[in-house]
């Protein structure tokens, strides 16, 4: 068995060959492609049958009306019929294209089917604990509202008897796992949407490797696009060398499919059924702070004990049981948690992008809709629909103080600048903005009026709220939901604001950038 173990922990791979490109499947370099498709076949047409052009025009001016008409009586969202409007108008017969194979289910429509089945096959498997819901309709109406809808969407209870903890970086929360895995005596089961080696997933190996030669049922589960850039196609086979099981959620292959646009975006963390984490921290250095890629890294997540931890077992299992043909279910799931001491309700639930429901941005907007004092959100990316944005403007406009935390240094260029698309209507509706200006802010929170909030995976970008398999964690009167605020207002202190002025003194190639770009943001 080869394998290094360092100060770091246990290392599979050898250093500096961390896995390489093996194909590229990017959304822009596709359009782009199918534009310059276009002008050649243009070009080639004009050229060889000029005597035809006034009939090609005809025929395409007729082409672009009809897809114009089909598009305004779609059943897509205002945002995504904008986006394909624009495709299609620039390149009418490979935009076409482009839209019916997205629209095609192909690629997905196996996944989608037995996500459906296996929902099906567990909808019971985590009932609603009695007098709860009741205990929830008494103390917050609004927030029993809020809960039926989760249930409706995907059968998540609200659970009360669970204990929160909120971590208010990845050092802390990692520091935090580090310790409750050694107590695993069951079970493990992780889901990441990145893996990446070095000392915080050494470490975390290190213990895996351990428990799973002590016979603890290890499972490791991590998103296709790992592949892309951190970890070899042949990493599971590593692993199952130490006794780890181990799945990849939509490898990536040489074949184009519609299946990529859907990334399991989930961190879900189950230990013995009793002990679960959530949050926006992955399992790579730059979320401890132990390297530095864009400044200091702003991170949340929870550490969940009790009843609720069963909602999370569930979700990891339904994605391990995709590709199983007999999936297990019942030993993982049914044994109930022991209750813990905990204040307030907590409902943990996910957001799959295949069965229609916005789960993640329906949850958000009904904050919104309901605080009356303020909205505190962080998020790493700001790339909103139109219904989103007409959601934090109205808060404001009726007296809520909505502040969004954004990252001062940008992982990527393209989002930052598509954010400060946003920023100018924000503002102006009252809207306040402020950059963590030690670097990137990665965490993915909502705290309303001091009694609710949410953390998870979600951002506020079209991709999260609509293509990715997203989780998080409702909270309603918890004790942590005060460290969730003072989080905020410390993280506030090293923010500077967010302006009018900023968006006019940016460069003119960010501005450029985001203004071209704003109208395939759904794309991207």
């Amino acid at each position: 068995m080869k394998f290094r173990i360092d100060a770091n922990g246990i290392a599979l791979l050898d250093k500096g060959k961390k896995g390489f490109f093996r194909a590229v499947f990017s959304r822009l370099g596709l359009i782009v492609l199918l534009l310059g498709l276009q002008v050649a076949v243009l070009f080639s047409m004009f050229q060889w049958f000029g005597a035809f052009i006034p009939h090609i025009v005809g025929v395409s001016v007729a082409f672009i009306v009809g897809m114009v008409l089909y598009l305004l009586n779609s059943r897509l969202d205002p945002t995504a019929k904008i986006t394909w409007l624009v495709v299609i108008m620039l390149m009418p017969v490979f935009g076409a294209l482009l839209f019916f194979y997205t629209q095609s289910d192909l690629g997905h429509r196996m996944i989608k089917g037995r996500l459906a089945q296996l929902a099906r096959q567990t909808w019971d498997a985590v009932p609603q604990p009695p007098g709860v819901r009741e205990a929830l309709e008494r103390e917050n109406p609004g927030a029993a509202s809020l809960a039926r809808y989760i249930r409706r969407s995907g059968c998540f209870p609200v659970f009360g008897r669970t204990g929160v903890t909120y971590f208010p970086s990845g050092e802390r929360m990692w520091e935090a796992l580090l310790a409750k895995l050694e107590k695993a005596e069951s079970f493990i089961f992780l889901e990441f949407f990145i893996i990446n080696e070095g000392l915080m997933w050494g470490k975390i190996l290190e213990v895996l490797a351990r428990k799973a030669a002590a016979g603890v049922d290890v499972r490791v589960m991590y998103d296709g696009t790992c592949e892309f850039s951190t970890l070899p196609c042949d990493y599971p086979k590593r692993l199952g060398r130490l006794g780890i099981q181990c799945k990849v959620f939509s490898p990536l292959t040489p074949f184009l499919s519609t299946h990529y646009n859907y990334r399991d975006h989930r961190k879900i963390l189950v230990i013995d059924g009793k002990t679960a984490f959530n949050g926006g921290v992955n399992l790579a250095d730059e979320y401890i702070n132990h390297i530095e890629r864009f400044g200091h890294w702003k991170d949340a997540a929870v550490m969940l004990k009790g009843e609720a931890v069963r909602s999370f077992t569930r979700m990891f299992l339904e994605m391990w049981a995709i590709d199983e043909k007999e999936p297990e279910f019942d030993r993982f799931i049914l044994p109930p948690a022991p209750p813990q001491e905990g204040k307030g309700f907590v409902i943990p639930y996910a957001d799959c992008p295949l069965d229609g429901e916005r789960v993640g941005e329906r949850v958000y907007m009904d904050l919104l809709n309901r605080a009356c004092r303020y909205v505190h959100i962080m998020t790493p990316y700001l790339i909103l629909d139109g219904e989103m944005e007409t959601a934090l403007k109205f808060a404001a406009e009726r007296g809520v103080e909505v502040s969004l935390i954004l990252p001062g240094i940008p992982d990527k260029p393209v989002p930052y600048a598509l954010a400060r698309t946003h920023y100018c209507s924000l503002l102006d509706s009252g809207v306040r903005i402020y950059e963590y200006a030690p670097g990137f802010v990665h965490s993915k929170l909502f705290v309303a009026d001091g009694r609710e909030a949410v953390v998870g995976t979600i951002n506020l970008d079209y991709r999260s709220l609509y293509h990715h398999f997203e989780c998080a964690t409702y909270m309603c009167g918890a004790d942590c939901i005060a460290d969730i605020e003072a989080d905020f207002q410390g993280t506030l202190k090293a923010c500077r604001p967010g302006t009018k002025e900023t968006v006019r003194d940016e460069k003119w190639t960010q501005k450029l950038t985001g203004i071209l770009l704003k109208a395939v943001a759904t794309l991207l």
